[in-house]
């Protein structure tokens, strides 16, 4: 979980510094396993992608994000092969799905990429069978079922190159870290969460889910606000956009979802409208989660989680200003880094928040944390 938690904001730090380009190949960095350094190395890879000169000080942080996903992914797999065993037939699902990812991901590189889609598609599909057909308790399905996400995850991080930064994809890619990062909360507070719940505290329980299902919006938002470089749509001003309190919109435009395939996306292609467009709609997100999020707070008090109030409260605050900051001060990278782990761990303890309001299920031990 806390790999995920570093693979989700380190990625931002690499999004935000205009990095997602710097290594035009996948899942290579111009062709190496680690990126040029040396002068001979820079000048080799210049001569093979011409296109792409190496900016090395960008270079090492898609790369080095690069690495940092794929432990995570060999740490879920691991995750995903120990909750299905020792039961017939799973594990060599889970093994299975593992070598048809790889060999879809190897194929569409070598530009078969119909057969990648069918090979990419058995490899998510086999992970989710297992845990439909496991018998076991919750947290051991999810564990299984993460391993579909997570190659899914893959194959979106492939995309993002691929296809230059569509923001579809961009934005399909933030989610599906978050996702992934979501599960394995879900396993390791499930199985260190033994305290029953009152029924006043399930009570909360819907207007968690409302919590949670409105940030989850919400960073998606951020997510399309990020991908379309639509961030400084309205400049340094805040609370009003460009000097007006509405300024000239295209939500048509702004929230066109599909786009042509061969654009380069890299610094963003919206007018001004449109970018105006995306970032009001991210405000207007913005005042509904912090309404939803206090609310849960001031509910989880006075059913006595307090430890959970207080997190959500001071989160949210903190959310809040650093949103704010990143309009007025224009987008600083730390700020804007920071921004993005506020939002995983608002993420984190309404999670938390959640299974602390559940029914205590019998879990069996020995699945890893």
């Amino acid at each position: 979980m806390l790999l995920a938690f570093v693979v989700i904001v380190f990625g931002a730090f690499v999004r935000l510094s205009n990095a997602g380009l710097s290594c035009p190949d996948w899942p290579t960095c111009y062709g190496k396993a680690t990126w040029p350094g040396h002068e001979q190395e820079i000048a080799h890879a210049n001569q093979a992608f011409p296109e792409r000169p190496v900016e090395t000080h960008k270079a090492w942080r898609e790369q080095v994000h690069r690495m940092l996903a794929g432990s995570l992914g060999t740490l879920v797999l691991a995750l995903a092969f120990v909750a299905a065993w020792p039961r017939r037939g799973s594990p060599a699902a889970i093994l299975a799905a593992a070598l048809a990812a790889a060999l879809g991901v190897a194929l569409y590189i070598k530009g078969h990429p119909d057969v990648s889609a069918v090979l990419s598609g058995l490899a998510m599909a086999l992970p989710l069978l297992v845990a439909w057909r496991l018998q076991r308790p919750a947290p051991y399905r999810i564990a299984v079922a993460a391993l579909a996400v997570i190659i899914f995850q893959a194959m979106l991080g492939m995309w993002t190159v691929t296809l230059l930064l569509k923001p579809i994809v961009v934005m399909g890619h933030l989610l599906g870290g978050l996702l992934t990062f979501a599960l394995l909360a879900w396993i390791a507070l499930s199985l260190s969460t033994h305290t029953q719940a009152t029924p006043a505290q399930q009570r909360l329980r819907p207007l968690v889910i409302l919590a949670l299902v409105l940030l989850a919006a919400q960073i998606a938002l951020g997510g399309w606000t990020s991908a379309n470089y639509a961030a400084l749509a309205c400049g340094s001003d805040f609370p009003t956009c460009a000097g007006s309190w509405w300024p000239a919109t295209d939500f048509r435009e702004g929230f066109v979802l599909w786009r042509g395939i061969g654009v380069n996306y890299e610094g963003g292609v919206l007018d001004g409208a449109a970018r105006a467009a995306i970032q009001i709609a991210h405000r207007i997100g913005a005042v509904l989660v912090f309404g939803a999020v206090l609310a849960t707070a001031i509910a989880g008090w006075r059913r006595g989680l307090h430890r959970h109030a207080h997190a959500l409260a001071l989160l949210l605050c903190l959310q809040v200003a650093l949103g704010i900051a990143n309009v007025m001060l224009l987008l600083p990278l730390p700020v804007a880094t920071a921004h993005n782990a506020g939002a995983v761990l608002l993420l984190f303890v309404l999670i938390a928040l959640l299974v602390r309001t559940r029914n205590a299920d019998p879990v069996e031990p020995g699945l890893p944390k």
